[in-house]
């Protein structure tokens, strides 16, 4: 009887009742359900006579590492006259149901090269000239999320001391407010028939367009030559037009972006004892706390 229970409450089971419920004609046609690999799981390529879609899940190990698909469905209907990332097909909680969009994700190789900079700088413009979505990126709420999931083990009198400055440290005065899509890499960029689009938005929210770039050179690792011909090609595509200025705003937010990607990699590495986010925190670590007396 247990055994019964729990098969009907696994997502997929509970996805496939959505799917019969909101899509009759899938009873008789059939439809197949396969998982999409990610960093984050919990998502499904749904192929059926209604079309394919991507079924994305909030469980609360999704809500505790900041997503929310309520938001995600709002920015997403939000933009959907621009082509920037897929149409939402259906909303029923604990479930989205989002447009597949069938292309290649661009290479890293891709990513960094003249052209892919230039494509990924002319969506990204595209993206920060939208007007503004109605939810705001609170990084100080962000942190205190994260800090309750992470391993109490892996916590120092330092980490402490860090976690405590920046939640008192006051945020960057905004240069231009965006909505910014804040996972930006090869992965998540797919090249299709009718240009480049960006998936995954499920971190997406409005915030200064500095910071968005700023998480893009960290969670990308690119260099200093790479960084500066970014930017430029940001600019180019009619982004922020005061480089040098714009160059100190990335700069005051990347201690921030460290921050934010050290919290979401141990409360991965919490959720899954998956050693590749403990490896991808070090460095992170070693960075930021050579920083917490300064």
């Amino acid at each position: 009887m247990q055994s019964k229970i729990k098969a009907e409450l696994r997502p997929e089971n509970q996805l496939q009742q959505l799917i019969e419920q909101h899509y009759p004609a899938v009873k008789t046609a059939g439809f197949h359900l396969s998982p999409v690999a990610g960093l984050t799981g919990q998502s499904w390529k749904i192929a059926s006579p209604a079309g394919d879609m991507l079924a994305r899940h909030q469980s609360a190990e999704r809500r505790n590492s900041g997503v929310e698909r309520q938001r995600e469905h709002a920015i997403l209907r939000h933009i959907a006259r621009q082509s920037l990332g897929p149409c939402v097909r259906l909303s029923s909680s604990p479930w989205l149901l989002v447009e597949w969009i069938a292309g290649t994700p661009l290479s890293d190789a891709a990513f960094v090269s003249t052209a892919g900079q230039k494509a990924v700088s002319q969506s990204l413009a595209k993206l920060h000239r939208q007007a503004l979505s109605g939810y705001p990126l609170d990084l100080h709420r962000q942190f205190a999320r994260y800090w309750q999931h992470v391993d109490p083990r892996r916590l120092t009198p330092r980490w402490l001391a860090l976690h405590q400055k920046m939640m008192r440290r006051k945020l960057p005065v905004p240069l231009k407010m965006a909505l910014l899509h804040m996972d930006i890499h090869a992965g998540n960029l797919l090249e299709t028939e009718k240009g480049l689009r960006i998936i995954d938005w499920e971190y997406a929210a409005d915030g200064d367009t500095a910071l968005e770039i700023a998480a893009l050179i960290r969670g990308n690792g690119l260099d200093l030559y790479q960084q500066d011909a970014f930017i430029r090609e940001y600019a180019e595509a009619g982004g922020y037009p005061d480089l040098s200025l714009f160059r100190q705003q990335i700069n005051r937010w990347l201690p921030w972006v460290d921050y934010l990607m050290l919290l979401w990699f141990e409360v991965r590495w919490a959720q899954t004892a998956d050693k590749k986010y403990s490896e991808w925190a070090q460095p992170l670590r070693v960075r930021l706390f050579g920083r917490v007396h300064d």
